[in-house]
């Protein structure tokens, strides 16, 4: 898409590409949701102490975090009760978890590897929707052929 010179493809830093992008949900907005969604899905209950703890961050932090994602409409919390994802929550949660399973998948098949997390962390909150749809068609081919 042309930028505001004509240019299909600019040059800016990671700030800028994300203020171009208008980017409304942040890298550590999503770890949270994800770690929210991982949570969710093991039945157990969400509390910002047990996200803390699994995120390794302080309480403090994952209740300054948990406010946001409410202010954004992801989650649902109460003073001192349980952290619940909103439909838009859920969907993004869904989409997050998704994104990391097949990123890191594609390193542990490229690698020839087990467990590829760090790396898989490190670069899972910058994958676009067309790179990852590309991702999956090569894990596909690789398991049909293997």
């Amino acid at each position: 898409m042309p930028d505001e010179r004509g240019e299909s493809e600019a040059f800016r830093t990671l700030n800028g590409y994300r203020e171009a992008e208008k980017m409304k949900i942040t890298p550590s907005m999503e770890d949270y949701l994800e770690m929210i969604m991982r949570l969710s899905a093991d039945g157990e209950a969400v509390r910002v102490c047990n996200l803390a703890r699994k995120l390794h961050v302080t309480p403090s932090s994952a209740t300054k975090m948990i406010t946001q994602l409410c202010e954004k409409g992801c989650v649902y919390a109460e003073r001192y009760g349980d952290v619940t994802l909103t439909e838009y929550g859920r969907n993004m949660g869904t989409f997050l978890m998704r994104r990391h399973e097949t990123i890191h998948a594609f390193f542990c098949m490229l690698n020839g590897s087990r467990c590829e997390l760090s790396q898989t962390e490190k670069v899972e909150h910058f994958i676009e929707p067309h790179t990852l749809a590309s991702m999956e068609r090569a894990i596909e081919l690789y398991k049909e052929k293997g």
